[in-house]
């Protein structure tokens, strides 16, 4: 990993920014080549998925939607073990989830005017899940349980069919599927598969859907941006991305396993260090090196870490790595510092805050309970992760009566003259007038 060193510089939001780039470029290429795998798929259905599949998943003439036969298949032969941690890591995540659904409030105006603040369930949801470089099972549980807890009635769940096991679905994702109650599932990947929810294919018996969740590459993040405005979505969840703020006190060993747990996904997924000690900078540098080299995805970390995405970045004091971290907007944001806890309150911007050693990214991934489908590029300084409250709706319900009505009717005729539009004091005087 490179160094770079900010320190004794007086540096604005957008110079910090500049130090450590995203892949931009990148990024603006994979939305010009989704927006035409999108578009195919809407005026050529299931015909380009097929396509498609043969194209980026070396498939051919597999069952695009998977039968139920495949989905007990996989929950019956999946590792006990396995099976006994989605289990729980279902149960954690549900209790999660609960927390994000908001109760109906309402809210008396005055006499006889009362708002009702209500948050209704998308009904329908399309789920996208890796499958490529990792079979992501993890995401199933992360993507449906938080649908299940909102209320949603219709769930479909998408991810490639996988050439090692003959054009199906990987097993680990059907168990998950399964376990979750969840039948409707499609063998079909990438850009393809978020087109194919936004739009539908009949000869699947693919229904359009109201909302697409779930991780994935920059493709599949860019294909959410083409189909936005058509479906709604969750945040573009891109190439991964971890953010470590550590100070003299940290364990350069755990630091490093942390930077690499995150690029060990992709070679364009981030690994950012940010110290104020040059000494855990030296030492953290050389675990990586150790670390990496012996890692089962070697070449893919050691792809990540030598990318420009990722840096060691030196800077002069606790003020300036938090500025530097607020600026970037992590997906994943660990603190590794003495006071922690006490300073986990400065740090606002982070898809999810992850406080002290103990608390590593890759719990978030599994078992804390948390949601793992988070914001990426920057997006956390005003985008959420994915929870329930991503498949509620806010819906206000107005009621008055007569004599409520009576209270704002002067006002309302007034408002509507100054905006010239007297048909609407209109309406209210007809409530007035036999």
């Amino acid at each position: 990993m490179r160094t770079i060193d900010l320190r004794g510089r007086e540096l604005s939001p957008a110079a910090m920014l500049a130090a450590v780039p995203r892949a931009v470029q990148a990024r603006a290429e994979a939305l010009e080549a989704a927006t035409r795998i999108v578009d195919d798929v809407r005026e050529r259905g299931e015909e380009a998925l097929r396509e498609q599949a043969e194209r980026f998943d070396g498939v051919a003439g597999h069952a695009v939607r998977v039968p139920q036969a495949h989905i007990d298949e996989a929950l019956a032969s999946v590792d006990p073990a396995v099976r006994a941690a989605f289990e729980e890591a279902i149960s954690r995540v549900r209790q999660g989830s609960a927390a994000q659904v908001p109760s109906a409030r309402a809210t008396e105006i005055g006499a006889g005017a009362r708002i009702t603040q209500r948050w209704q369930p998308v009904g329908r949801v399309g789920v996208y899940i890796p499958g490529g470089k990792a079979p992501l099972s993890s995401s199933v549980i992360m993507n449906v349980v938080p649908a299940q807890v909102a209320g949603v009635q219709q769930i479909a769940l998408a991810s490639p069919a996988q050439s090692d096991q003959g054009g199906r679905v990987h097993p680990t994702i059907l168990a998950a599927a399964g376990l979750l109650g969840i039948s409707e599932v499609y063998a079909m990947g990438g850009a393809g598969a978020i087109g194919a929810f936004a739009w539908g294919v009949p000869a699947l018996g693919l229904d359009p859907v109201d909302v697409v969740s779930g991780p994935g590459n920059n493709y599949v993040a860019s294909a959410k941006r083409a189909v936005a405005g058509v479906v709604g979505t969750d945040s573009e969840a891109g190439a991964t991305e971890i953010l470590i703020v550590a100070d003299a006190h940290a364990d350069p060993r755990l630091v490093a396993a942390d930077l690499i747990s995150q690029a060990e996904h992709d070679e364009q997924a981030s690994a950012v260090l940010v110290t104020d000690s040059p000494d855990l900078a030296d030492r953290v540098a050389v675990e990586v090196e150790r670390q990496a080299a012996v890692t089962r995805h070697s070449v893919r970390v050691g792809a990540a870490l030598e990318g420009p995405q990722s840096a060691i970045v030196l800077v002069d004091d606790r003020a300036m790595a938090t500025a530097f971290s607020n600026a970037y907007a992590p997906e994943h944001l660990e603190l590794h510092l003495e006071d922690a806890s006490a300073a986990a309150s400065a740090f606002t911007n982070a898809g999810a805050v992850f406080v002290g050693d103990q608390t590593p990214v890759s719990l978030g991934d599994y078992m804390a309970g948390s949601n793992h489908v988070l914001p990426t590029g920057g997006q956390a300084r005003y985008a959420p992760g994915l929870g329930a409250y991503t498949f509620l709706r806010p819906q206000q319900v107005i009621e008055y009566d007569h004599a409520a009505l009576a209270a704002v009717r002067e006002g309302v005729a007034a408002m509507a003259a100054a905006e010239l539009l007297p048909a609407h004091g209109e309406a209210i005087e007809a409530r007035f007038t036999a």
